[in-house]
């Protein structure tokens, strides 16, 4: 059986510094934040929660103990090991497919590294900026936390998480008390939490809402590229093309000691 073939990231040497050319790539927020440049990202086995790739991923899925003690050290082994990532697009799908493979307690600790929707505290400021592109009155806040008590006692475990895509509090307030089969109401503590009922947990229907979520997670990781101003396809610099074919020269060559070896 022929070995394993590495990711060009990792096996191919030297490539050159193009880090300047693939930093212009890489435009900043007007708030003062970005991703690291995606061959930083791509290139860094640290494992460190503030290197590269954990800043990256800590960004667009915001920070977790799960994502920087699970998904940074399997994701670099994805890397590794896996076909070319050439975009953060890319890059965010190999994530998803690494969650995917996760036990559901995992995965539920996952997507409690996102904010409650209507919390005001502690936001991170992509987290601000999504939930708060309207103004919210007090009593929307105050319904918000009574119906995420009532979602957390129907599904233990589990935090309520959708793709916000620019709309209000007031918007998802209405979401919410559809999903739970509540009428609309700014009530602060009707109906009492546990008259909403209860699923176990594992269940079927507790994991349907639980993948929910990850795929809402995922939407929301997508809309922070453009938010950022990242291309989410790869869109090749002419600074790059030099670099990029001498990678595919060293790709091919690579492949054809494996073939030889094999046959």
């Amino acid at each position: 059986m022929p070995p394993p073939m590495r990711s060009w990231i990792h096996s191919v040497k030297p490539l050159g510094d193009f880090s300047q050319a693939a930093g212009q790539l890489q435009p900043s927020h007007p708030s003062g934040f970005s991703v690291p440049p995606l061959l930083e990202a791509l290139s860094d086995t640290s494992g460190k929660e503030d290197g590269p790739l954990a800043r990256a991923l800590a960004l667009l899925f915001e920070p977790s103990p799960a994502l920087y003690s699970t998904l940074v050290p399997a994701l670099t082994t994805h890397i590794r090991d896996s076909s070319l990532i050439l975009s953060y697009d890319a890059l965010i799908d190999a994530s998803l497919g690494v969650i995917a493979s996760w036990a559901d307690d995992l995965k539920a600790q996952f997507i409690a590294g996102h904010p409650r929707i209507g919390e005001v505290k502690g936001l991170s400021q992509l987290s601000a900026q999504e939930q708060a592109a309207k103004a919210t009155p007090p009593e929307v806040l105050a319904r918000l936390a009574h119906l995420n008590a009532c979602y957390e006692h129907r599904y233990p475990g589990l935090v309520y998480i959708t793709f916000v895509n620019g709309r209000s509090r007031a918007e998802i307030k209405d979401e919410m008390e559809e999903a739970l089969g509540l009428d609309h109401s700014v009530s602060p503590d009707e109906p009492p939490v546990e008259s909403v009922g209860q699923v176990d947990a594992g269940s079927q229907e507790w994991k349907r809402e639980l993948e929910r979520a990850i795929g809402d997670v995922g939407k929301i990781a997508k809309s922070r590229l453009k938010a950022l101003g990242i291309e989410r396809y790869v869109r090749c610099d002419v600074s790059l093309r030099p670099a990029l074919t001498h990678v595919k020269l060293a790709i091919i060559k690579h492949t054809s000691k494996i073939l030889q070896r094999t046959f």
